[in-house]
């Protein structure tokens, strides 16, 4: 194991007078992280799997007020949801700012098949611009049945009257969550991930004081206490807290979201599709992300050990509501990748379908055990759930509330990071790789070419043909704690979401340059090449 994984993982087990740990790695768990040690206060986070592994890389990608809860609070007169839309649309805009190389503006058509639906449509996105006020992005507007076509050739020319068009924002959302982790180690946190607590001291009042943690990567357990702990897990937030309270009632009703990606094909890579109306009552999106059409989501209820797999059901789900808009169906035969997450929905009373709950967060404190869980929320008002949550750490520290700084706060990659960037790096790589290269790490791009000096193989590709190289693994392993390679195809450099072929066309040579970074024998090279293989085996639909 590399010396910058060792280093983290012996900080953490050697800190003193910590404040605050933070129990999930998460979007989350990262922003909660980030904003307490930006106040000062001494953090810890632990993550019992890989920083981001669960929903927080598995989204649509996008930083949005939310279309359909604003017809749903118009619809219902729904104050909390107006509310929610709000903050939605302001915290989306500082996600933009914050993060310019893991964010953009993107356009989405809403396809109308009569004038009467786009006055209906064009209504309610003029109410989504009114309630971003000076924050929105791009005006919505009313496109007649021409500018639709052209501005979306893939559309069926026979299901368009007219459209609406409006912007929200995309995300990179596996390489946001790095970059607030990274942000956070920067202000001198400390992190670790593969460190799963599996239980908690309590002093004489029963209030906890110490947590066990297992070592994932070693084996070893070891201890780690703190003044509060917190708990952003998500989906699996339930579990904490019945191990800080066995008597504590579940809260959280998790959802399965499913995602697909084809080839861009008729689809220009600025220009989305919202499907307005599907068979159960929710709208589908297919997006341009990355080289690829991303088409989601499902909305099911799961429970939270149910596999993350895609089914033949699922892609097929999808593609009845999206084919019907299209000139040129999808076929199941076509998708390259896919993937699925878990929701982190909060349980509200009488409310049984999980499409119906709302997206709302909810700061929670028992008394009993001391321990504050941060519950629901979605990847666009991460960074306000962790303000919110951290007033409350503070006022359990019995400190007075301090300004939060994560409004104006660069990420990690941001600061000296322009749309010409990737100009920097072409000396050392060609220009896909450079643009690449840009778009995931910012700024901090130059430190991964730099290690091209350090030995001319670190420039070749994973796989030929594309702009994805070993210096990019051996920087998650020496500067992201990147310790398999699920790790770094899927999150680090995002290849296992571009295609599965091409991940596993990847897998030997990552396999490789990870296993002496982290000091395998060729033997343990070979058994996580063919576990990795198994495992991306198991995401592809059965025929």
């Amino acid at each position: 194991m590399n010396g910058r994984i060792l280093d983290a993982r012996n900080e953490a087990r050697r800190a003193e007078n910590v404040d605050l740990v933070i129990i999930g790695g998460g979007a989350t768990g990262a922003g909660c992280a980030l904003d307490a040690q930006l106040r000062g206060l001494r953090t810890v986070l632990l993550e019992g799997h890989d920083f981001g592994s669960g929903a927080s890389s598995a989204s649509t990608k996008m930083a949005h007020g939310g279309v359909r809860y604003l017809q749903e609070a118009v619809t219902s007169l729904d104050f909390k949801q107006f509310r929610f839309v709000g903050h939605s649309l302001h915290e989306r805009r500082t996600m933009l700012l914050n993060a310019p190389h893991l964010t953009r503006p993107l356009e989405f058509l809403v396809p109308c098949p009569s004038r009467g639906q786009q006055v209906y449509y064009g209504i309610g996105m003029k109410i989504y611009d009114w309630i971003a006020g000076s924050e929105r992005l791009i005006p919505s507007r009313f496109l007649s049945r021409g500018e639709a076509l052209r501005r979306l050739p893939a559309l069926h020319p026979e299901r368009v009257a007219a459209a609406v068009s409006y912007s929200d924002g995309q995300i990179d959302d596996a390489r946001y969550n790095l970059a607030l982790m990274g942000s956070f180690i920067e202000a001198g946190g400390v992190a670790v991930n593969y460190s799963r607590v599996t239980g908690f001291a309590r002093d004489a009042n029963g209030r906890i004081t110490t947590a066990t943690v297992e070592d994932r990567v070693s084996g070893e357990p070891w201890t780690v206490g703190a003044r509060v702990f917190l708990n952003a897990t998500g989906p699996y937030s339930d579990g904490v807290r019945q191990l800080a309270s066995p008597k504590a009632v579940p809260r959280m009703r998790p959802s399965k979201g499913v995602h697909i990606l084809f080839p861009l094909g008729e689809f220009p890579d600025n220009v989305s599709l919202l499907v307005p109306k599907t068979e159960d009552g929710r709208v589908i999106f297919a997006i341009p992300w990355q080289g690829r059409l991303l088409v989601g989501t499902t909305d099911d209820a799961v429970t939270v050990d149910a596999p993350m797999t895609v089914t033949r059901d699922e892609v097929e789900y999808l593609l009845r509501q999206l084919n019907p808009y299209l000139a040129h169906p999808l076929r199941a035969a076509d998708v390259v990748s896919a993937f699925a997450g878990i929701r982190p929905l909060v349980a509200s009373p009488g409310v049984e379908d999980t499409k119906t709950l709302i997206r709302d967060d909810e700061v929670e404190v028992d008394e009993a055990s001391g321990l504050v869980s941060i519950l629901g929320g979605k990847w666009t008002t991460y960074r306000l759930m962790a303000e919110r949550t951290i007033d409350c750490v503070e006022q359990r520290l019995g400190l007075p509330v301090s300004a939060c700084k994560t409004r104006q706060h660069p990420l990690s990659g941001a600061q000296g990071y322009s749309a010409e960037f990737w100009r920097t790096l072409t000396p050392r790589v060609p220009e896909a790789t450079a643009r690449h290269l840009a778009s995931k790490y910012g700024a901090c791009a130059g430190k991964v070419a730099e290690l091209i000096e350090e030995d001319a193989a670190f420039g070749q590709p994973l796989v030929e043909g594309m702009p994805q190289i070993r210096a990019q693994v051996v920087y998650a392993a020496r500067h992201e704690m990147a310790v398999s390679i699920e790790d770094v195809l899927a999150r680090r450099i995002g290849l296992q979401f571009f295609g599965w072929r091409e991940a596993l066309a990847a897998a030997l040579p990552t396999g490789e340059v990870l296993g002496k970074e982290l000091a395998w024998s060729s033997a343990q090279v070979e058994q996580a090449v063919e576990e990795y293989s198994r495992s991306l085996g198991a995401l592809v639909p059965s025929p």
